[in-house]
């Protein structure tokens, strides 16, 4: 295992702001799978599963069972770390601008289309390795403003080369559930199988620019502006949500490393015949269809589903209680689904997200991942 420090610009005088890096496996061996952890700061369960992935990497290394070279970044955002705001810590948004941590990622498609004009040829896999080289030339030139900012640049610089990128977070109150690109629906439900995955959310776009699409959606926009030439889709980047925040427990973690280590293995990242695939717990459903259950009022929340519930259209999810007058408002689904998150307060704002359910017959558009 060898330690990388990647001191990062942009904060005030006298602070400093580190990213540690661990990588196991030979230098640019291939595959090259990126795993980060708790991009939102506060994602605990995501620490401790990476804690437990460097162990288990570790002793693969030492056996000669990596093919590949794993990248484990195990705390991806040290800036939101050290965010405290009178005695709560708020690890989801830049406290200096309000800005999502995991929103608003560089595409670097465009910058990528320039370099490759005239270079791509007929051989996919010679295509492939000129993608990589300009995608990671383009993450190479990106400018930083902010903190968060470089944070997020020296992030995609990390992964934006990988065959394989799992960005590990957890919800409020969840089962495990995960997003991807459609065009990796294949390997999408092998991870989600492997994990025990409640719902796995397919968008080609979701509006948001979040980290995973940064690193695959690029592969996607290309083949459409080369259609010409062969151009596999060849980065798999999901976000793999692991549970709700308050499910810390040792021995999921390991199982939870344990079953990231079988994906890589079935990637080619680890020797070995491939683990045998349990049977799939959901359906992938498009992430338009995911519905988002608001509260119309602000009031108690009195939930009559829990994360992992399958609810029909027209089910009470949950009952809101209007404080002033003591009206209670039933709030129904609309679609069939599982409900897959919820908040983990108990108290309501106008307009506020409470719950997810993994739906299949809506078709949202706009920014998919907000309410």
């Amino acid at each position: 295992m060898k330690t990388e420090i990647h001191r990062l610009r942009g904060g005030p005088p006298g602070t400093i702001h580190e990213l540690r890096v661990l990588r196991f496996g030979t230098p640019d061996a291939r595959p090259k799978a990126t795993v980060q952890a708790a991009l939102h700061a506060d994602e605990t369960p995501a620490l401790l599963v990476a804690q437990a992935l460097r162990d288990q990497l570790q002793q693969l290394e030492d056996s000669g069972a990596l093919r590949g070279e794993v990248v484990l970044v195990p705390a991806a955002n040290p800036v939101g770390l050290g965010q405290q705001l009178l005695g709560r810590h708020e690890g989801r948004f830049d406290l200096h601008d309000g800005i999502n941590f995991n929103r608003g990622h560089a595409n670097l498609a465009d910058r990528a289309q320039q370099q490759l004009q005239g270079r791509l040829g007929s051989d996919p896999q010679g295509n492939v390795m000129l993608v990589r080289q300009a995608l990671l030339e383009a993450a190479q030139s990106l400018q930083s403003k902010t903190l968060a900012e470089d944070l997020k640049h020296a992030l995609l610089l990390l992964a934006i080369d990988s065959d394989v990128v799992l960005d590990l977070h957890c919800d409020s109150q969840a089962v495990v559930h995960l997003y991807a690109l459609p065009q990796h629906e294949t390997k999408a439900m092998e991870l989600g199988a492997l994990l025990g995955a409640r719902a796995v959310l397919l968008a080609s776009d979701s509006g948001d620019g979040p980290f995973d699409e940064a690193c695959s959606r690029p592969w996607v926009q290309l083949q459409e502006r080369f259609a010409a030439y062969p151009i596999p889709a060849a980065c798999f980047a999901s976000t793999v949500e692991l549970r709700g925040e308050c499910d810390t427990d040792l021995a999921q973690a390991q199982e939870d490393a344990s079953a990231l280590v079988a994906f890589l293995r079935r990637q080619g990242v680890v020797a070995g015949e491939p683990d045998v695939l349990p049977t799939a717990q959901c359906r992938p459903t498009p992430l338009a269809a995911s519905e988002p259950v608001t509260a119309p009022h602000a009031g108690a929340v009195v939930f009559h589903a829990r994360p992992g519930d399958h609810l029909s259209s027209g089910d009470a999810i949950a009952t809101l209680v209007e404080i002033d007058t003591g009206r209670h408002t039933v709030l129904q689904v609309q679609s069939d689904g599982v409900m897959y998150a919820c908040i983990s307060t108990r108290w309501a704002a106008a307009g506020q997200r409470l719950a997810k359910v993994a739906g299949s017959t809506l078709m949202r558009t706009g920014n998919l991942l907000s309410a």
